[in-house]
């Protein structure tokens, strides 16, 4: 049946009032026009203090849940959807360093079939190993270039060489951090020393000329430092195919403002950075130089917080974290689109032909993710940027119940969320 939803719509193109004509029994786009329908006669309305957004993507969570069930008690696919939701993310993609690592057909068939059926869809990354060949379908790939936290990792840069050239032509994301450097700090005084900006600024070089070698479709996650971010921009520059994200916490806090506290338990790997980085991000992220936002939501216990785990959650506060991003620091509406929805839906379309002649679990989202264009998903995030909210742990729905931005005042909020053409989604992922 078809439903009409008339808002402020947000693209990359520029923003307008629209009405968009959605089938929920398929979740598809059917229309995206002029208002000409009646306003008594709109299913979904909603004025000029809202923003209406194609679905909002995380290409960087961790979920958590494997076939060993091991981390379960931290987040599982339920769970984060529902953490999702409530931040008005309507799909996400989940890297593979659990006890049981998705890295071959078989290991990433059985991490696929814990989603299915999937109410908010989950894409899911294979890790690369010493050992690990290519898939026999298309799937983005996670290459970790030292030890972070899990244990799919290389020692060596020969290991690394030997493994990575098979997998010419394939989407690797990498996890930069040179391990030579950590070596040589591991016995500093705190994490901020012993994780220093040089050791990804160095392997974000190693990374962009495996890159170039090999023609892969390169990805920096989690891009903490303003000297690492200048050298990807300037791979673009020279037509390397590479592209960069970056996480909320690396652009709303610096090392120099955190208490001793906050310095403690924001550990994350790679850390907060000084203030001269957080603004080099920012600057360029105001600039539209940056390709995603992503969370690296990594949830985890109070009690392994507080004993010196990496990681930080960050679903939950998505979308008021967008809203702050959009008045405090003047990054433009359409920059916004493209960071948290078309690039990311760009960066997942690429594998929807072969995942659904493999297995056939996102044949319900028609020509993809991220676009308000016929025939796309009608997944929609609807931000209220009037409506400010105060982060809360109780509002937290990540089974952490923690956000690193409990007290903190975000000037807008999620009003609503549609995911495939469904509303109330949180209400089906109990």
């Amino acid at each position: 049946m078809n439903k009409i939803l008339e808002g402020l719509v947000v693209s990359s193109a520029g923003i307008g009032r629209k009405q968009i004509v959605f089938d929920d029994n398929t979740g598809l786009i059917t229309s995206v026009g002029d208002v000409k329908v009646p306003r008594e006669n709109v299913d979904y309305f909603y004025d000029d203090d809202c923003l209406v957004f194609a679905g909002f993507i995380d290409i960087h969570v961790h979920a958590r849940e494997d076939v060993t069930g091991k981390f379960k008690y931290k987040e599982d696919f339920r769970s984060i959807s529902r953490a999702a939701v409530n931040g008005g993310v309507t799909a996400m993609a989940d890297m593979p360093n659990n006890p049981s690592p998705p890295i071959d057909e078989k290991s990433y068939y059985e991490k696929l079939s814990l989603i299915s059926p999937m109410k908010v869809p989950i894409f899911l990354y294979a890790g690369i190993g010493n050992t690990t060949l290519p898939l026999g379908f298309d799937v983005p790939y996670k290459l970790f270039m030292s030890q972070s936290v899990g244990d799919l990792f290389f020692d060596s840069e020969k290991a690394l060489e030997n493994t990575l050239r098979h997998y010419e032509g394939e989407s690797v994301s990498f996890h930069c951090e040179d391990g030579d450097i950590l070596k040589k700090c591991k016995n500093k005084d705190d994490h901020f020393a012993r994780r220093p900006a040089e050791a990804e600024v160095v392997s974000i070089g190693k990374a962009i000329k495996l890159i170039e070698k090999y023609s892969l479709k390169g990805k920096i996650c989690h891009v903490s430092t303003g000297e690492g971010l200048l050298k990807i921009l300037a791979a673009k520059d020279a037509g390397i195919c590479v592209k960069a994200e970056v996480t909320p916490w690396h652009l709303y806090y610096n090392h120099e403002g955190l208490n001793t506290f906050e310095r403690n338990f924001f550990q994350v790997n790679p850390p907060i950075r000084k203030r001269h980085d957080q603004q080099m991000l920012l600057k360029h992220f105001i600039r539209g130089d940056i390709d995603f936002l992503a969370t690296d939501h990594a949830p985890h216990t109070l009690t392994e917080k507080q004993d010196g785990i990496s990681g930080l959650t960050g679903l939950d506060t998505f979308g008021p974290f967008v809203s702050w991003m959009i008045k405090e620091k003047n990054v433009s509406l359409e920059i916004i689109a493209k960071t948290c929805a078309e690039n990311p839906g760009t960066f997942l379309n690429q594998f929807l032909p072969s995942l659904n002649e493999a297995f056939g679990l996102y044949n319900n989202l028609g020509k993809g993710l991220g676009l308000i264009e016929e025939d796309h998903t009608a997944s929609f995030t609807v931000l209220n940027t009037k409506k400010s909210i105060t982060i809360r742990n109780n509002l937290i729905k990540s089974k952490a119940s923690w956000s690193p931005f409990e007290g903190k005042t975000f000037p807008g909020s999620v009003h609503e969320v549609f995911v495939n053409g469904r509303t109330n989604i949180d209400k089906l992922v109990r």
